[in-house]
């Protein structure tokens, strides 16, 4: 049946108005009565489309935006992808992909051959349609935060496996039906330029989007960099006989580790994308759906067959699954959940088909219906398994030591500038700890009252804030004025009860002015808590690797196991390795607290015997590492007479390197600040002479030489 002449809103500008009152108002009054906001856009497009009362006319936005929706809802899936779980389930995620290609493409061409009476060539075709779905419910799963499960993992792996291999039998069922034989050559053109276009991305987008981020700070010029690269990826995969859909999801593979879940460029790609793109893909794909279809009983027959065939073909490959990988009923109904939706790539099949005339209307309709109730069925399934599955996940981790650690977290970030602060800022975000409550605090200390003083230190906190903003963070700022810049900040932590801080160092100063200077000192004499001190001369989200020296005694330190969560969260963030340098009895602590946090990162251990290492892993520091120095107050169980050449070392062999100092959490309370100049000790005994720690050391150094 053909919709209305006429739509009731023609005018591009009333369109657009309607469609933004749609997003907003279609979520609020369908949350009353449960239904998922995924299935509210969809039911918007039905009634206001030409199927529906024809309110809107579908002109060219919503084909635009529709797939620039699709395309992005992709992009999405691939960013927030989590690659090292990714990379462990790749195994059962090829395995399912494999089952929920086959069967249904199997099952669809038994069935519309020996039901629907249709020839080979268009029950292929339609197998095709079956075998193929798409991640319409990835958001769900996103939002109740199960996107590492390893449900979900292994039914992504199953979607790429499956959106291939339907592409491939679509095009030999093209080529049978063009040329009447089935042309290998083809298919087999067609993979090869599959291999080449993979490999070329491959190489070609980790290295251009590290320069590029390396060169350009700007987060609006990253987003239109980034979004430049997913429909790159998208019209190359269109331009050698690919569905777009599959290259903005692998563009999001590629981009994965350089957009770190939490970062303010991420949190930007969310807001558009979920804002505007994704309900403008779901209100098109309303309007597509005829919903008197079913009117027709000829129709509503083919359509419930399909209907049938299509969840039947995605619920045995989950159920397969599960009980070989002995997963749960939740874990089985996500993965049916996510696969079940049949969208973009079944349209595509389906009007190939059409447009040469492999099936009539009826089939072209039915194929509708079962879009609109597979799109239906998909997110609510998710959303009541997803729920469940969540609930299981967290009673896991409750079971584990690592809730033990949680507590609540207070980062205090001293800015300088407002050049470098955005950068502290989005690297102690990187570092945050997401259980439990975690509180941000920008201070900015002056040692004067003037006007250009006070200018200063607000431009500071509000590049601060806005970075944190940009996350989705709430920063709270203190401007302080004190005669001595360490007092004030020691002043802020016992106010605000502050367990961590970041210091950010100029890049222009030396090694020995940012952490080994007479202010830094001071401070870690006068306070116990853990303070990691910053240099670094390129984009945090660009480092390859993060290179940790600790030095021997650590792990007696109170705040070990701090030090060693805060880093592998950065490393997580980032998604990139780390390099753990120690002796061999810490290598296991390590192991650990990793392993207790169930942090999944991928980190190396290379054994170390003192300080001669360190000068000749100068060498094997690259540009783009983060070199990691865990120090030692002194009188710290940790600290030795070697540490006193510390800066020259540091100075000497890695003054061009991206460098973290930091101080562990000591045990019990600091000393109490006395002068304004220089505070006093209260330790038990007094601080060895600094002339007195460099005899020692060149003695031991004699010693080592009568040895030889």
């Amino acid at each position: 049946m053909l919709p209305l002449a006429q739509a009731l809103v023609t005018e591009p500008v009333q369109i657009f108005f309607i469609v933004l009152a749609i997003i907003l108002l279609a979520p609020v009054l369908l949350n009353k009565l449960k239904v998922p906001h995924i299935i509210g856009m969809i039911v918007a497009g039905v009634v206001a489309g030409p199927f529906g009362f024809n309110i809107l006319d579908n002109d060219s936005s919503f084909e635009i935006f529709g797939k620039v929706g699709l395309l992005y809802l992709m992009f999405l899936a691939g960013l927030e992808i989590d690659m090292y779980h990714l990379r462990l389930n790749l195994r059962k995620g090829l395995v399912f992909g494999i089952l929920t290609l086959l069967i249904p493409l199997f099952l669809g061409i038994f069935t519309s051959v020996c039901i629907l009476q249709l020839d080979w060539t268009t029950s292929m075709l339609l197998g095709a349609m079956y075998a193929s779905h798409t991640l319409l419910s990835y958001p769900v799963a996103a939002r109740f935060g199960i996107t590492k499960a390893p449900a979900v993992l292994i039914a992504i792996v199953g979607t790429i496996i499956a959106v291939i291999g339907a592409l491939l039998v679509l095009a030999a069922t093209v080529s049978i039906r063009q040329e009447g034989y089935f042309n290998v050559s083809a298919i087999a053109l067609l993979m090869g330029r599959l291999v080449v276009w993979v490999v070329l991305l491959l190489y070609l987008y980790p290295r251009v989007t590290r320069y590029f981020f390396k060169k350009y700070n700007d987060k609006v010029t990253q987003y239109v960099f980034v979004l430049t690269l997913v429909f790159l990826a998208a019209c190359s995969a269109q331009a050698i006989g690919l569905e777009p859909v599959l290259g903005a999801f692998f563009a999001g593979l590629l981009l994965n580790r350089y957009i770190p879940m939490g970062s303010p460029l991420m949190s930007s790609i969310e807001f558009v994308g979920n804002a505007l793109f994704i309900p403008y893909f779901l209100i098109s794909v309303g309007m597509m759906i005829n919903v008197r279809v079913f009117g027709d009983c000829d129709t509503l027959l083919i359509a419930s067959v399909m209907l049938v065939v299509a969840l039947a073909g995605k619920w045995l490959p989950a159920f397969i699954a599960q009980k070989i990988y002995k997963l749960d009923s939740y874990s089985r109904n996500v993965m049916f959940g996510l696969t079940a939706a049949h969208t973009a790539v079944a349209l595509a099949v389906v009007s190939v088909g059409y447009r040469l005339d492999m099936f009539d209307e009826r089939i072209l309709n039915s194929t509708i219906a079962v879009i609109l109730v597979t799109c239906a069925i998909a997110p609510i399934l998710t959303s009541s398994s997803a729920s469940k599955l969540k609930v299981k996940m967290v009673e896991e981790e409750g079971n584990d030591d690592a809730l033990k650690h949680v507590r609540t977290n207070n980062t205090l970030i001293a800015v300088s500038n407002p050049i470098l602060a955005p950068s502290v800022v989005e690297l102690a975000l990187l570092m945050r700890n997401t259980r439990g409550k975690h509180e941000f605090y920008a201070l900015h200390v002056r040692n004067d009252n003037t006007a250009a003083s006070k200018q200063l230190s607000r431009n500071s906190l509000e590049a601060a804030c806005k970075a944190a903003a940009a996350a989705d963070i709430n920063m709270s700022t203190l401007d302080r004025y004190d005669l001595n810049t360490v007092t004030g900040v020691l002043n802020a932590i016992e106010e605000r009860d502050i367990t961590e801080v970041i210091l950010g160092m100029h890049r222009r100063t030396t090694v020995i002015d940012s952490f080994f200077g007479s202010k830094t000192e001071q401070l870690l004499r006068s306070t116990s808590k853990m303070v990691m001190i910053v240099r670094c001369f390129i984009p945090v989200n660009t480092i390859t690797r993060v290179v940790v020296w600790i030095p021997e005694g650590a792990q007696y330190e109170t705040g070990f196991s701090r030090w060693v969560r805060a880093v592998s969260r950065l490393t997580r963030q980032i998604g990139c390795r780390v390099i753990f340098c120690c002796r061999a009895e810490i290598q296991p602590l390590i192991r650990g607290v990793i392993y207790t946090e169930n942090y999944g990162i991928r980190c190396e251990f290379r054994t170390t015997d003192g300080w001669d290492d360190f000068i000749l892993l100068s060498n094997q520091v690259l540009d783009d590492d983060l070199f990691v120095v865990i120090g030692a107050r002194p009188q710290s169980v940790s600290y030795h007479a070697e540490m006193s050449e510390l800066p020259n070392f540091l100075q000497r062999y890695y003054s061009r390197n991206n460098i973290a100092m930091i101080y562990p959490e000591q045990f019990g309370e600091a000393p109490v600040l006395t002068s304004f100049t220089d505070p006093l000790s209260s330790d038990i005994s007094s601080q060895i002479s600094p002339l007195l720690l460099r005899l020692k050391t060149y003695w031991r150094k004699a010693l080592r030489v009568i040895k030889l």
